[in-house]
Formats: structure tokens, C-alpha cells, sequence
């Protein structure tokens, strides 16, 4: 379905490098970078925990932060 969407010029010429860099066209390289993010969301499984394991104040604070996040997130639900 053809869809209009505006991106920055600079962004646009670093998507153009690694197209031309995987011998891909512009459109392939931006679909397979969206359907990546959508798949993968926002936090990967695990990435809070290394910042745990920095001492208990650290880790109360990375608890509030991973928390905030959750809360400011549109989907209410976790992607699966």
C-alpha cells in the first residue's frame, strides 16, 4: 500500500548509504528496519538487568525508571 511519510534529508542520505552498502533498494531497507522495531519493541528482554546489579539504590531508581516507561507507553500492553 503506497504511504507518504516525510524523513529528514540526512536521515534519508544515511538510509540510501546502507541501502547501496546492502545492495537493496530504499523501500526494502526502511520496511525491514520497521518491521525490526515493531517486532522487537521498545525494551529488549533483559536490558535492565546489568543496571541491577550496580548496588540497591541503583537499582530502585532503574525499577522507577523501567516502571515511568511502561506507564508513558501508548500499548498498554507489551508486544509480544
Amino acid at each position: 500500500m503506497p504511504t507518504s511519510v516525510h524523513i529528514p534529508k540526512a536521515l534519508l542520505d544515511d538510509v540510501d548509504d546502507r541501502a547501496r552498502r546492502l545492495g537493496l533498494s530504499r523501500n526494502r531497507v526502511i520496511v525491514r528496519i520497521l518491521e525490526k522495531e515493531v517486532r522487537q519493541g521498545s525494551w529488549p528482554s533483559g536490558f535492565f538487568e546489568p543496571f541491577r546489579e550496580l548496588g540497591p539504590r541503583l537499582a530502585r531508581t532503574v525499577q522507577r525508571m523501567e516502571k515511568a516507561t511502561v506507564r508513558s507507553r501508548r500499548r498498554k500492553v507489551p508486544r509480544s
